[in-house]
């Protein structure tokens, strides 16, 4: 047994009849139509009669107004402004009575409703407002819980299709049939996903959306394009759209559209579950793989074949490793979204999956990682402030290796930034004397050979003695030039040798002696390198 119709839980009427159809019902047999005949297309959803000269403040929208005249008996000279007034509210129509309060209507009054497409009516004098009233609203009622009939027919029809287990593909062909339109479901950044309907129909809508969307129409009207929103979540996910290349798409095909974006949301959401669970799936394997706990070569070859990754063949790690100060927490999911992408692009078959703080890609060797970070780097961009590190490995002859190029791209990408600051694009071997520190794995042996070297100086606690370090260093970079470095540093020049002289008491005579002078850059180059 099929469910009783519900209509609106507001009780709002928001279906109707057309004025052209009104004029068809049995009541308004003898009616005339006098003027206004281009309006009669005009949503009639609910009636009003006229009893006072001031019926602006009650009139709304679509609605049929009857009158007898009566109010406008001793101002028939205002009726012109009155259509005007009207058809300003979006009144459908005006039906009236003669004879019994006014003989006709002015000439002015039947023009200016003809000019506005404001149909006018010449009712029988032999037929009461009360029948007029029955038979119109049960006619819009009828209309009403029709239309919200199919809808509901339309919406089980829809749910079905996603409880048998399809996507936005076969959502689009179901609303394609139930609407003899074309369909297209487009995702939030303009890409069509899915399409349905004839292939013609198809490339004009296709052509509609690659220009910013269709264009909109009055509601009320049949129209040749629609569009609605595909919201879950509170996520803006895309669109629905249709086109008619008749144009008879109308507010009940509408109302059918929005079913089909919920049930499209639904697809959404599934489909966003199901990613994240393969994601998850992925990052932990790659995990395993660059942490070296994934077992042999050929199992790790495997495996990775089943998410369609190639790590048999000479590949390089790259890492990005999100910048300090973004928002951490939008800003690591847009760039695994960016890497992902641009990986796609680049290298169908690489690896990429993202971590807690980074994305990783194991990408072919002979591929131009520079060029992969850019990429990404520029869809990143497009939502600024956040930025990211990139760094690159050596080449992996295989999967043996990819913990060690892992490490590699992970120091390349910590001491870039360090060098070169936020943003920054680094190549292991390009790491010069870094390179070399950062493979040390006792740090601690490290930061006690700074502090040996550097005395009080490898401390940021004395404001003086960090600027006494930032002399030595520039002094060193120049090597030993102090007018060089008096100018860099914007000293005048005894200054300098005031300062030269009390660096020489508390690190030793480093101006005389390579070897300490060796030390020196050595202690500075680590302290830059502080929290890798």
């Amino acid at each position: 047994m099929e469910p009783p119709v519900r209509l609106a839980s507001t009780g709002t009427i928001i279906h109707g009849v057309s004025v052209g159809e009104v004029l068809g019902v049995s009541t308004l047999a003898d009616a005339r139509l006098i003027a206004g005949e281009s309006g009669l297309s005009r949503i009639v959803q609910r009636l009003n009669v006229m009893e006072v000269p001031d019926i602006l403040a009650w009139v709304k929208p679509h609605e049929l107004l009857l009158t007898t005249g009566y109010p406008l008996r001793n101002t028939p000279q205002s009726l012109d402004r009155l259509v005007a007034d009207l058809d300003e509210r979006g009144l459908a129509a005006l039906a009236i009575k003669l004879g019994r309060y006014l003989d006709e209507l002015p000439d002015e009054m039947v023009e200016q409703a003809d000019r506005l497409g404001f149909p006018l009516i010449l009712l029988p004098n032999d037929v009461g407002f009360d029948d007029i009233l029955n038979q119109v609203l049960t006619d819009i009622l009828n209309r009403q819980a029709a239309v919200l009939a199919r809808a509901e027919e339309a919406h089980r029809a829809l749910v079905q299709v996603v409880l048998a287990g399809g996507g936005l593909n076969e959502v689009a062909a179901e609303v394609a049939q139930l609407l003899d339109v074309s369909v297209a479901a487009v995702d939030g950044s303009g890409r069509v996903l899915a399409t349905a309907g004839p292939a013609d129909q198809v490339t004009v809508l296709r052509e509609s959306i690659s220009r910013e969307g269709p264009p909109s129409t009055r509601a009320g009207r049949a129209r040749s394009f629609a569009s609605v929103p595909v919201l879950a979540g509170g996520h803006h996910h895309g669109r629905i759209v249709a086109y008619s290349p008749s144009g008879t798409i109308r507010d009940s095909d509408v109302g059918i559209l929005e079913r089909a974006a919920t049930v499209a949301a639904l697809v959404v959401t599934r489909q966003e579950a199901v990613n994240a669970v393969e994601s998850k799936y992925r990052a932990d394997f790659l995990r395993d793989v660059l942490t070296g706990r994934a077992g042999t070569a050929e199992r790790v070859t495997t495996r990775a074949r089943a998410f369609g990754w190639d790590l048999a063949r000479p590949v390089t790690v790259l890492v990005a490793e999100l910048d300090p100060d973004g928002d951490e927490r939008s800003a690591q999911d847009r760039l695994v979204a960016c890497w992902t992408a641009a990986i796609r692009r680049h290298d169908p078959r690489g690896a990429v999956a993202g971590f807690s703080h980074e994305v990783v890609a194991v990408v072919d060797a002979a591929l131009d990682a520079a060029r992969v970070a850019k990429d990404a780097a520029s869809a990143f961009a497009d939502v600024p402030p956040a930025t990211f590190s990139t760094g690159t490995s050596r080449p992996s002859p295989g999967a043996e290796t990819l913990p060690e190029a892992y490490s590699q791209a992970l120091k390349a990408a910590r001491v870039g930034r360090q060098l070169h600051g936020p943003g920054a694009v680094a190549h292991f071997d390009q790491l010069g004397v870094y390179r070399l520190l950062s493979l040390v794995n006792d740090t601690d042996e490290l930061h006690s050979f700074v502090r040996e070297t550097l005395g009080p100086l490898a401390s940021d606690d004395d404001a003086e003695n960090a600027d006494l370090r930032r002399t030595l260093h520039v002094l060193l970079e120049t090597n030993l030039n102090v007018a060089e470095t008096a100018r860099r540093l914007h000293f005048h020049y005894n200054t300098l040798r005031y300062r030269i002289g009390k660096l020489e008491r508390l690190l030793g005579n480093f101006t005389d002696d390579p070897h300490l002078r060796l030390n020196l850059t050595l202690a500075l180059h680590v302290l830059r390198m502080r929290g890798i």
